[in-house]
């Protein structure tokens, strides 16, 4: 279990916050969605293109607190090359560790860094925008 005293925006937390990866709109993709956390107002937009039925392109437009940027930079950063079945997992798994149904985190590189907000279940929607949102578009573009 996470530390509660751990500080919830750590150093590597804003890091990541400022480096998302594939920041920006594409201009044709094959699907879009748009993800909304109604507790904080936090949404992340994914665009993506398919080849072979693997994501070859993304775009992403974070409108997200902190947690929600670097959760967003985390699965933008490694979500290029894997197919819509691998995000779906991925975001299943993220689910189910910050619901408190799995202690896993080693599915997803950097996820540890997430760990601390395990506690405020008000995060939580926030945090799974990023996998939720390129899931589904990667879902939609492979239809």
């Amino acid at each position: 279990m996470g530390n509660m005293n751990a500080p919830l925006y750590n150093k590597d937390i804003l890091r990541l916050a400022a480096s998302i990866p594939h920041q920006g709109r594409l201009t044709a993709p094959q699907a879009s969605v748009e993800k909304r956390s109604p507790t904080c107002g936090s949404r992340v937009t994914a665009d993506v293109r398919m080849r072979d039925g693997r994501v070859s392109d993304l775009g992403l437009d974070v409108k997200a607190c902190a947690l929600g940027q670097a959760s967003a930079a985390l699965m933008a950063a490694q979500a290029i090359g894997l197919n819509a079945a691998e995000l779906a997992e991925a975001r299943d798994r993220l689910t189910a560790y910050l619901s408190g149904e799995s202690d896993d985190l080693d599915f997803w590189p950097g996820l540890a860094v997430l760990a601390p907000a395990r506690g405020y279940p008000a995060r939580h929607a926030s945090i799974r925008l990023g996998f939720e949102a390129i899931a589904e578009a990667a879902r939609m573009a492979d239809a």
